[in-house]
């Protein structure tokens, strides 16, 4: 008997089945919302995915809707094969049910196994997401000519200030009456307790392998020439810039990243696209998705923090719950309402305005993670664990290539316009008008002095400031500022 295919919620693109007659497995349940308040948006996008997908492969999917995974499939007859799943939980549950055969992995490029070998040689210091990045162009001759290193060029010089990027809008998403059934659907769950955060749509991201190749090819044509100029920019005015905005695209499995990777490649070598605007946009997507990716099956099952920096505050409602209007500080609240507002941001501001603020302030973060991934469209464990724990809150005992990712207010500045009409002023450390990330940074640095004496930038941030009136008179404005919205 043929294995009916299991194709999980974040696996809907054409390249995770062998053939156009291969029978398929849909479950729809709500363990894929989690147990914790998740953005609508996300929440819509996940069930618009899987049921456009059904309808796409129409009398060859079985559509099971049930409260657990482990519940639909006692359900199914028959065989079923799955490719490996991007969480250990499911994973777990796939090992664990019966008749069911687990597949290697689709949708990377990098082989668990490859990245075994290279991760366990003798190193000096942390794995280096620049070192795999080099072994892996090398390894499937991304960016080079046989092999040689990677090629390298010099990161383009962003505007001092970033204003809207003219360039055509995305290909639009027309929702239709799956889209209108999710609504109504999510609706009723709410109605029955399900918490939802954030706005509602309509909907945003792309939810078919069709809409979301539209959008790459529209981003390949009209904004990756511009992506090495505008990578680190953050602009009130623009949103998007040059950013694909296709991560959950990516990782939905609507889009296999390869054929991208070589369609970025062909348009440096045929001199349409910067090797400046493609060599970042490479690195994101075959640089640190891939590595994100291998990190989490490498380390321990629960690669969460130990709280390095003695970071044990929990996360503020307002924060949790996306109020914008209530912040204050410019940068923080146009970042908090793009979530909001889209269930996305582009990494600068998910480092340098929300992971930034949350470092500054101790919040937890393995409740930071919980957030990350709840809402935002490409949340997942696999994405937000490293990235949050490690690279945003330095908060992994360094156990790969991250460092304490705080800024303060005049390097916002530097990278953004928002602190043009912000009502605080990004050199001021005390007072009323003091940035709280300014303010913030330095409290950081000040209650961390320890633990960040082996940092080299952030020490010598700290020999500047070394001035205990100062000091406690920053810290004293830090506490009583407390968890309230800046």
């Amino acid at each position: 008997m043929t294995a009916r295919r299991w194709l999980l919620a974040d696996q809907l693109g054409p390249h995770f089945l062998d053939d156009d007659r291969q029978p398929v497995l849909l479950i729809e349940t709500r363990e894929l919302l989690g147990r914790r308040p998740t953005h609508r948006q996300k929440a819509h996008l996940l069930l618009s995915a899987l049921r456009h997908r059904a309808a796409e492969l129409g009398d060859r999917a079985l559509l099971v809707r049930a409260d657990t995974y482990r519940e639909a499939l006692a359900r199914v007859d028959g065989p079923v094969e799955v490719c490996h799943p991007t969480s250990r939980t499911t994973l777990e549950i796939a090992h664990s049910a019966d008749a069911v055969t687990v597949l290697p992995p689709r949708g990377f490029v990098t082989d668990r196994a490859e990245f075994a070998a290279w991760a366990d040689q003798p190193r000096r210091g942390p794995l280096r997401m620049e070192e795999w990045y080099r072994h892996a162009c090398r390894r499937h001759r991304v960016l080079t000519d046989g092999p040689a290193e990677p090629a390298r060029a010099r990161r383009a010089a962003a505007p001092a200030r970033a204003t809207a990027l003219e360039v055509p809008p995305p290909p639009p998403v027309v929702e239709d009456e799956i889209d209108a059934q999710v609504r109504r659907d999510l609706d009723r769950w709410a109605a029955e307790g399900v918490r939802f955060v954030g706005r509602d749509g309509p909907r945003q991201h792309p939810a078919t392998h069709a809409e979301a190749t539209a959008r790459l090819r529209h981003f390949l044509r009209h904004r990756l020439p511009e992506y090495g100029r505008f990578e680190e920019v953050m602009s009130a005015g623009d949103p998007l810039l040059a950013h694909s905005v296709l991560s959950s695209s990516f990782n939905l499995g609507l889009l296999d990243p390869e054929p991208a990777v070589r369609a970025a490649e062909r348009a440096w070598r045929t001199g349409r696209v910067p090797l400046a605007a493609v060599a970042p946009f490479v690195r994101q997507l075959f640089g640190w998705r891939e590595f994100l990716w291998q990190l989490y099956w490498y380390f321990a099952p629960q690669f969460r923090g130990q709280d390095w920096l003695a970071a044990g505050e929990s996360l503020p409602d307002w924060f949790v719950e996306l109020d914008a209007d209530a912040v204050e500080a410019r940068c923080l609240s146009h970042v908090l309402a793009g979530v909001r507002d889209r269930a996305w941001a582009h990494h600068p501001q998910r480092l340098l305005v929300l992971g930034n603020y949350a470092l500054q302030r101790g919040w937890r973060p393995t409740e930071l993670v919980e957030w990350f991934r709840n809402s935002f469209v490409d949340g997942a464990d696999w994405v937000m664990n490293t990235t949050v724990v490690g690279m945003s809150q330095y908060a992994d005992l360094a156990r790969v290539d991250t460092r304490p990712y705080a800024v303060d207010g005049s390097y916002i500045d530097e990278l953004s316009d928002y602190c043009a009409g912000c009502r605080y002023q990004p050199q001021r450390v005390l007072g009323d008008l003091a940035c709280p990330y300014t303010g913030g940074f330095e409290a950081f640095l000040h209650r961390n002095r320890v633990r960040l004496a082996g940092d080299p930038r952030l020490a010598a941030e700290l020999a500047d400031r070394d001035d205990p009136e100062r000091r406690d008179a920053v810290l004293a404005q830090e506490e009583k500022r407390g968890s309230s919205p800046p």
